[in-house]
């Protein structure tokens, strides 16, 4: 059909994504943007920035984000999706108002928007709407038209995101001494998040108990365990864990750690296990250090044979999961009921973020959501 491929009513893509710094130089300026409004002293942003500092102040998120942008540009053409890509990032350069900036310059109307966070939560999409609000507003002070953004929904259990996770894992498994593999337990991560942000996840009558943000990642981790079963025959044990926790002592954060779950797990008389990041697009800092240096450094303290399978990135089955949802968006504003893929139990998420989903403790204005002051 001639409207397979047709990206109307959008004019763009947007990747929308965190940032990180390029050089030891961006170090403590990319974390006092992060933390802007904290007060944290340059002190203590240099200690918080030790783990940059250990990779020679370069972030692999930027690289990963240019090889995901390569990824779906050629995804595009070949399969005639005539959408030019642009990138902007929170908090780095490409700055998400410059690139916003250049968007219109070029004529753009109708962005559609992918961020590079897979589930709901307060820091995971609303922030990332807030940031499209205040550039919007930027864009409206310079007296510069306004682009319409409309930000694609979750892609946690979409096959392009699902499935190459679950090859990571049976890579991993393969990976480890046969005599353990068998036995081998699997941690699925992701980021923790504080209690009450995890419990007010997605729309309000989803909230309590983890709200979205927990439900999507064992839905997800549920989804690859029956993978991994039907493939290799066997049942292996899982569980869901955090890392990279960070915030005030006394503040309620989920739990477990990832390296306090493997200290267990050996205690237990564990053999071996696969580290999943599944709450991760992409092997950035995060995964490279609390996982790759300081989990697999408690893992070998243990004497704890450990891997930590590969996240998406970007890989070419992703590439094509957001041409299917930027397509599947499409349609649905032009009105038509297009296929809405989704595994598990959870089915697709909204198009629109409620009013009240993943809430922030002071109010904000947020774009493309249906409390959005840009229509």
């Amino acid at each position: 059909m001639p409207d397979l491929c047709d990206p109307a009513p959008y004019d763009a893509l947007l990747l929308l994504s965190f940032g990180g710094p390029e050089g030891p130089d961006d170090v403590v300026p990319f974390l006092a943007n992060v933390t802007r409004g904290r007060g944290i002293p340059e002190e203590r942003l240099k200690e918080v920035g030790r783990h940059y500092f250990l990779f020679g102040g370069v972030s692999p998120i930027n690289a990963q984000n240019r090889a995901l942008l390569d990824a779906l540009r050629k995804d595009f053409a070949e399969h005639g999706l005539d959408l030019p890509v642009y990138w902007g990032n929170r908090n780095w350069a490409p700055y998400l108002t410059d690139t916003l900036r250049e968007m219109v310059a070029d004529g753009r109307r109708r962005i559609a928007v992918l961020a590079t966070s897979a589930y709901a939560s307060y820091s995971g999409c609303r922030q990332y709407r807030e940031n499209l609000a205040e550039s919007l507003a930027a864009l409206e002070a310079e007296g510069l038209p306004v682009p319409r953004v409309d930000k694609l929904r979750h892609y946690f259990n979409h096959r392009g995101f699902v499935r190459p996770m679950v090859d990571g894992v049976l890579a991993s498994l393969a990976d480890l001494p046969e005599d353990v593999r068998a036995g081998a337990h699997l941690a699925f991560t992701t980021h923790s998040i504080p209690v009450s942000a995890a419990d007010t996840s997605g729309p309000v009558e989803g909230h309590g108990d983890g709200g979205a943000y927990v439900a999507a990642h064992l839905d997800v981790a549920r989804l690859i365990v029956d993978a991994v079963r039907e493939e290799t025959g066997v049942e292996h044990p899982w569980r869901l864990v955090y890392q990279s926790r960070s915030g005030a002592p006394h503040i309620p954060w989920l739990e477990p750690d990832i390296c306090d779950h493997l200290e267990s797990l050996h205690g237990e008389g564990v053999l071996a296990v696969v580290m999943a990041p599944i709450g991760f697009v992409s092997d950035h800092m995060e995964v490279l250090y609390d996982l790759d240096t300081e989990a697999t450094a408690k893992a070998a303290e243990l004497g704890l044979p450990v891997r930590r399978s590969a996240t998406v990135g970007a890989d070419p089955r992703f590439a094509a999961a957001v041409r299917e949802l930027v397509l599947e968006r499409a349609g649905t504003e032009r009105g038509c009921a297009p296929e809405r893929c989704a595994l598990g139990a959870l089915g697709p998420s909204h198009d629109l973020c409620p009013v009240g989903c993943c809430p922030a403790r002071a109010p904000r204005p947020a774009a493309a959501g249906a409390d959005s002051p840009y229509a």
